[in-house]
């Protein structure tokens, strides 16, 4: 896919390298998750996070009865679901009904080679919340640091924040400050960039009206506000094609045919929620996670992910108003 010539937002760019219907890297390009594609999950690395979400569901499905709907948002290439099923067990397995969101085509393959029959495929979270009649706990791993963000970058002298265009320029940014740490943040030197996921916010407003019940479990690598940018002048952006890790100006060079990420601000990401109602129960590191619900000792953890990756548990209680602002 070739980069456009016309000047246009970060975001914008990355959600065309990403998601375009004919040219995306996860629409048409990705050719799968794991040691044979572009980068790994903790999932395509082990079982051992599918035995901890299953332990989890089977604590969640004590205190919730009701909910009787698993929805996996993000699937990968199914091996977290299956997994995940696995662990539960036969007895388990048959109380819940099964849901995978996923927008890629070419994943939904993977997924369902693995899975077949025993799981419900949809396109976006609102649908899959129709089918379980807003009822289900719903889990997604390493699915938010995908969504397009905003880049924006600190004028140290005219004490602003700007955000910058492709091919790079800088330009006054229209977003509400009160929605995102970092634009409410002077203290940084001059030219730091930040991420903006304003693609996030807008996707949880979009879906969470739909949910009455149950428990989502959010796994992704990121940090609160400001330690995520410790040390990091540039921001978190970069890019994996053939599990090579790129930055700077090759974020640019081979748009469509490679994964472009950025860490997950949690300050932030706990804010939306709790504007939405949700109530957080808990906030662990993933080796945490994986510790509490017995998951097996001997986690594939190559580069620390069980302490760079967080986990969040959100619930939503039945009688939870889904009243929120915009």
């Amino acid at each position: 896919m070739k980069s456009s010539a016309v000047s246009e937002p970060f975001s914008a760019f990355m959600a065309r390298a990403l998601f375009d219907p004919e040219r995306g890297y996860y629409t048409r390009n990705i050719r799968t998750v794991g040691r044979s594609g572009d980068f790994s999950t903790s999932a395509t690395l082990s079982p051992s996070l599918g035995h901890a979400i299953a332990a989890w569901l089977k604590a969640e499905s004590r205190l919730q009865p009701q909910v009787r709907h698993i929805i996996e948002v993000g699937a990968g290439d199914g091996s977290l679901m299956q997994a995940v099923r696995k662990s539960l067990g036969w007895w388990a397995r048959l109380r819940f009904t099964f849901h995978i969101v996923e927008t890629s085509p070419v994943l939904r393959q993977e997924q369902q080679k693995k899975l077949g029959a025993k799981v419900t495929w949809h396109t976006d979270l609102e649908s899959a919340l129709a089918a379980a009649q807003g009822h289900a706990h719903i889990y997604h791993n390493e699915l938010l640091d995908a969504f397009p963000a905003t880049l924006v970058q600190w004028d140290a002298a005219a004490q602003r924040w700007l955000e910058v265009w492709v091919p790079e320029q800088l330009h006054p940014h229209a977003l509400e400050p009160a929605h995102y740490s970092a634009l409410r943040h002077t203290a940084f030197a001059d030219r730091q960039r930040c991420e903006l996921h304003s693609s996030i916010r807008d996707w949880l407003h979009q879906w969470t009206p739909h949910w009455h019940s149950g428990t989502m479990l959010t796994i992704d690598y990121g940090d609160e506000f400001p330690r995520l940018y410790h040390r990091r002048p540039h921001g978190t952006l970069r890019a994996y094609l053939l599990h090579q890790r790129l930055t700077g100006a090759d974020l640019y060079a081979n748009p469509g045919r490679q994964d472009i990420t950025a860490d997950i601000n949690f300050t932030d990401y706990a804010a939306w929620l709790l504007e939405l109602g949700l109530a957080q129960d808990s906030q662990q590191t993933l080796a945490e996670f994986l510790h509490l619900h017995a998951a097996p000792a001997w986690l594939t953890d190559p580069e620390g992910a069980g302490t760079a990756f967080k986990c969040f548990v959100h619930r939503r209680q039945a009688c939870a108003s889904s009243n929120h602002t915009t």
